[in-house]
């Protein structure tokens, strides 16, 4: 995994580099926008690029994700408890659910055979402490794994665990979905600040806040592999489609971080702009396997996305957004970028073939690639999800 991680590097966007731009076709879904000051859900068509509904709440949300298979999302309102589904039929809420009186996180079940039968949304409480089971089947309370102090941040791995990390005790519990019950708890060197399964769910790696560090878990023993020194405290993360490259970004530095989990080891630090927070991975479809295409890291403070060339981890573009963008997702198909802006309560769509022709066109210096168009989502966006049909 690990060599095949690191040639994927050496491939890149040469194929696509040369093409002439073409006439924009979207994506056949929807893009849906959590406005937490607006208690709604917009729903942005991405074949026409336009707003097609607002769906209101009664409550605010903070996290959107979308159903692996079906025109469907769910949503949750943490200081509320709830739980939304949202139908992209009907263009409603279908269903809703309590189970608690404050929620800091939900992720859907994934299956490694078969993503797209997942049948379970989990969700973690501070009150009760516990993670508890939706089963999409009958949205009702299921499962319930109970905890001795409210937990903080949650990570779901392949193999139907769960990895839930409490900092005021700088400790992780690792559950098993399938029994609903916690395996082990271990401490942290310091308050995790995240903790993310590596692709095949064996190991796990955690971020040390206030610390410019990570560590490396066994997942089936919960002893240290490894501690690893960074320039930067992790903050922020993305990780590559394949799963081999895992991108930081935090306070200390204007750089992002690059990880190889499989390898165990910072491979390099590479400069992205002033102060880079969210980051996402374009991957590129037209070599076999796909190879890393473009790293997007987001600059609040400058309002722009950090555009790096997967090959080189070089300036390939500068793409001005709105103001304070805090999320980056990328369509499916790879084909558009789309930025959810905080501050000015828009979604910005970034073509990636114009990225593409921006780095082409670089000689001395880069070129900022255009804006394909901005789309007002609500008051202050914090969350969003693609769903296709």
């Amino acid at each position: 995994m690990a060599d095949l991680t690191r040639r994927s590097f050496l491939l890149g966007p040469a194929v696509l580099a040369g093409c002439a731009p073409k006439r924009a076709t979207g994506f056949r879904g929807y893009c849906l926008v959590a406005d937490q000051d607006g208690r709604a859900v917009t729903a942005v068509d991405l074949t026409t690029f336009r707003v097609r509904r607002r769906i209101p709440l009664d409550a605010a949300p903070s996290l959107i994700v979308s159903h692996p298979s079906k025109p469907k999302a769910f949503v949750l309102a943490p200081d509320a408890g709830t739980v939304y589904e949202i139908d992209l039929v009907s263009f409603g809420v279908s269903r809703r659910v309590r189970a608690g009186s404050s929620a800091i996180a939900l992720a859907i079940a994934p299956r490694k055979d078969h993503p797209e039968r997942a049948d379970s949304l989990w969700v973690l409480y501070r009150d009760p402490a516990a993670l508890i089971e939706l089963r999409l089947d009958t949205f009702r309370p299921g499962r319930t794994i109970r905890f001795p102090s409210p937990p903080d941040v949650l990570d779901l791995s392949v193999d139907n665990r769960a990895a839930v990390a409490f900092k005021r005790e700088h400790a992780i519990a690792l559950a098993s979905l399938d029994h609903a019950a916690v395996e082990r708890t271990f401490s942290t060197e310091s308050a995790p600040a995240f903790v993310l399964f590596r692709s095949d769910g064996e190991t796990l790696v955690v971020g040390n806040e206030g610390r410019r560090s990570l560590t490396i878990y066994d997942v089936a023993t919960g002893k240290t592999v490894v501690r690893l020194a960074l320039a930067i405290e992790p903050q922020h993360f993305a990780v590559s489609p394949d799963g081999g490259q895992v991108f930081l970004s935090g306070d200390g530095m204007d750089a992002v971080a690059i990880l190889f989990p499989y390898d165990t080891e910072i491979w390099q630090t590479v400069l992205a702009g002033h102060a880079p927070g969210a980051m996402a991975a374009v991957a590129n479809n037209l070599t076999n396997p796909p190879s890393l295409l473009y790293v997007l890291a987001a600059n609040p403070d400058a309002n722009r996305i950090t555009v790096l060339n997967g090959e080189t981890l070089t300036l390939a573009a500068l793409v001005q957004v709105g103001r304070a963008p805090r999320q980056i997702l990328i369509t499916p198909d790879q084909k558009w970028a789309l930025v959810v802006n905080g501050a000015s309560g828009d979604l910005a769509v970034i073509r990636i073939l114009s990225l593409n022709a921006a780095q082409s066109e670089r000689v001395l210096h880069y070129k900022t690639a255009p804006l394909f168009t901005m789309i007002p989502v609500g008051e202050k966006p914090v969350s969003a999800a693609v769903v296709g049909w």
